[in-house]
């Protein structure tokens, strides 16, 4: 029978949510104390303690923050994300944003950045769209980043349940998805070359800078930022932009209000589509 693994104290549990909002900027307000004691049971197997007690006075009293804290965050992260999630950005990409960036012909290579890559669905959707458009007529990388090292491992090996990449056009699958040769294992891989043009490093969008291009063409940031107040969604979101060539876009998630989120140099073109003002400089 499996010890009851009892509760954070609400020391300990003021504690990790203080250092998550000031190093992750995710709040997790007493709300969420029931998911993330939840999600810290796992940290505390893995590290064979008897109760969340036993694991708080190990982050907190035994001198093991340091190496915890990947963990730790690791688990507390929300990390949901699906193939053409708001499939309307994906469409919007198609029809507007991807002509006008390759209409410009002053380069012939489009930098993509997915800010908040999680398991990679969004920055292989992004390769499907583009690889689908770019024939002769242009390049293309992406670039996906994420706190979390466990969900960029699983990004850099493209395996997917089968019921996750349901979500894939069939046109699409056919070309950019391997079935695995044993159908009991109902899972598919996104093809070489794709995975060819992505590639993934970790970042912490609380940083105070970004060890990234600051002429990308395209930013991806959408369901990350509704976690974060908004003097931190604002921080966030003009480091972003200041990663934005002149003319280029900054999409973000509809479930995410931009009021009061105003960055100088962007022009909100619709509730979650930004332009970078071409004579802003960087």
């Amino acid at each position: 029978m499996e010890t009851d693994p009892g509760h954070l104290s609400d020391r300990h549990f003021r504690s990790v949510a203080d250092l998550v909002q000031h190093h992750a900027g995710i709040q997790l307000p007493p709300a969420k104390r029931t998911m993330v004691e939840g999600r810290l049971r796992k940290r505390m197997r893995a590290l064979d303690l008897p109760t969340l007690e036993a694991y708080g006075r190990h982050l907190f009293e035994a001198g093991h923050l340091a190496d915890e804290f990947p963990h730790l965050v690791d688990c507390v992260t929300t990390n949901k994300t699906d193939f053409f999630r708001e499939p309307a950005h994906f469409d919007l990409l198609r029809t507007t944003i991807v002509p006008r960036l390759a209409a410009r012909g002053d380069r012939p290579l489009l930098k993509v950045w997915s800010a908040a890559a999680s398991t990679g669905a969004e920055a292989y959707t992004l390769a499907m769209v583009l690889q689908d458009m770019a024939a002769d007529r242009f390049r293309y990388a992406i670039l996906g980043t994420d706190i979390s090292s466990e969900v960029l491992d699983r990004a850099r090996t493209a395996i997917y349940p089968e019921e996750m990449l349901e979500a894939v056009p069939p046109d699409l699958r056919r070309r950019y998805v391997m079935v695995a040769r044993d159908p009991a294992r109902r899972e598919g891989r996104i093809v070489p070359e794709l995975r060819a043009r992505v590639r993934f490093q970790r970042l912490n969008l609380m940083d105070e800078s970004y060890p990234i291009d600051r002429d990308v063409d395209l930013v991806f940031c959408r369901n990350v930022l509704i976690y974060f107040d908004k003097p931190t969604q604002k921080a966030v979101v003009a480091r972003l932009a200041g990663h934005l060539r002149p003319g280029g876009y900054l999409i973000v998630g509809h479930s995410e209000s931009m009021a009061g989120v105003g960055v100088a140099g962007l022009d909100q073109m619709s509730s979650t589509v930004f332009s970078k003002l071409r004579d802003s400089g960087r």
